[in-house]
């Protein structure tokens, strides 16, 4: 069979006219993609900062399918989806990001990074730090230092949290000194929590601790009220009232945590007339309802007692100081001093607490660390009625 020559000039041109169509269908549809992608994303970005998650996600998850390899998006894409608490979908999006072997070292860590903030926002604290530790020796290593003390805060790891905030305070980070001596306070807590008997080895290394505490952090007062009450616990009751007497004279402001502990104390050991003067002179000069008290319950007689919290009514009412004055007040219909002293208490429970100046969140005692927003220090050392 003899092949025709003619079908290969009549084909060629064919052949290059087909070729031609099809570089140009290839072509618009590029163009088409391209107009299209920006087009989502700005779209997206639009609903973004309108507040408009959903639209926004609808559109970012648009613009990720016609461009899966762009990494910025699925950036944005995770954010959103732990901004709205859907945790497990922006884990997915940000492994996948891990999984991908043509990131730059800068982008795997921001996407290491924004996977340790998904497990961190979803509680699964383990799988937090393990991710968060990937991130030290790396340009995010201080937030990921930041973020490891919050987590064995919240994990109550105290021994780990003081290294990490050693590590911070060393780094110059920021002043780290009192957060750690609360770690160490917090240490003390949990050894004699723990103990059933407080043993003679035990007590020297809580006194270790607390000393450590208050040789770091001589401006806070817990440590020295945590040596105390161990003093006292251990039999030592001079040198319990002898710690607290210096740190009154060094911290006056803490006077209203410890004067109900000095003025017990005192008592027992029939020291009360320089506390007495002690509590005179910080209540002349700032007349704190705790002081005051204090300085009640060291009067001669109820009387004095008394008129004493007369004296500071007239001055101030207070509705606390009121109550404490029906103690000693009689009355004429006795039968109704316990209805009185029942509505009274019940008006007074709201002012008796302490609230805490970061949050607002109240509590029926002092707390160092607030057990509502985790500042440490955030609770002043006055009451909700004399703030």
């Amino acid at each position: 069979m003899e092949f025709d020559l003619g079908w290969i000039l009549l084909g060629l041109p064919l052949a290059f006219v087909l070729g031609w169509l099809a570089s140009r269908m290839d072509l618009r549809q590029l163009r088409f993609e391209n107009r299209q992608n920006p087009k989502a994303y700005f779209k997206g970005l639009n609903y973004l900062l309108n507040e408009q998650q959903d639209q926004a996600i609808d559109a970012f998850i648009q613009a990720v399918q016609q461009d899966p390899d762009t990494s910025e998006l699925h950036f944005a894409l995770g954010s959103l989806f732990r901004r709205r608490g859907e945790f497990e979908r922006s884990v997915r999006v940000h492994q996948h990001l891990l999984a991908r072997d043509d990131l730059s070292p800068k982008e795997h860590q921001r996407a290491q990074l924004a996977l340790a903030m998904d497990y961190l926002k979803a509680g699964l604290l383990d799988r937090a730090e393990e991710s968060y530790r990937k991130l030290l020796q790396t340009p995010f290593e201080v937030q990921a230092q930041l973020a490891l003390l919050s987590i064995f805060e919240r994990t109550r790891d105290w021994q780990q949290a003081q290294q990490m905030a050693q590590e911070l305070d060393h780094a110059g980070l920021g002043e780290f000194k009192t957060r750690q001596a609360h770690y160490l306070c917090e240490q003390v807590d949990q050894l004699l929590s723990s103990a059933q008997k407080l043993e003679s080895i035990q007590a020297n290394q809580v006194k270790t601790l607390l000393g450590k505490a208050i040789l770091m952090a001589p401006q806070s007062a817990r440590a020295s009220i945590a040596l105390a009450q161990l003093e006292h616990q251990l039999g030592n009751t001079q040198e319990a009232l002898t710690t607290l007497l210096a740190l009154v004279s060094q911290l006056p402001q803490a006077l209203p945590l410890v004067c109900e502990e000095m003025v017990a104390w005192s008592l027992a050991l029939g020291q009360q007339e320089e506390v007495q003067a002690l509590l005179k002179e910080a209540y002349d000069m700032h007349a704190s309802v705790d002081v005051l008290k204090a300085l009640a319950g060291l009067q001669p007689s109820p009387i004095e007692a008394q008129n004493l919290l007369s004296q500071h009514l007239q001055r101030d009412p207070s509705l606390l100081v009121a109550s404490w004055w029906l103690e000693h007040e009689r009355i004429e219909h006795e039968e109704h001093r316990a209805s009185l002293g029942k509505a009274l208490l019940r008006a007074t429970a709201p002012l008796k607490r302490y609230r805490c100046a970061a949050c607002g969140f109240e509590a029926q005692k002092h707390f160092w660390q607030c057990p509502g927003c985790q500042a440490w220090d955030s609770y002043p050392n006055l009451r909700v009625e004399e703030l």
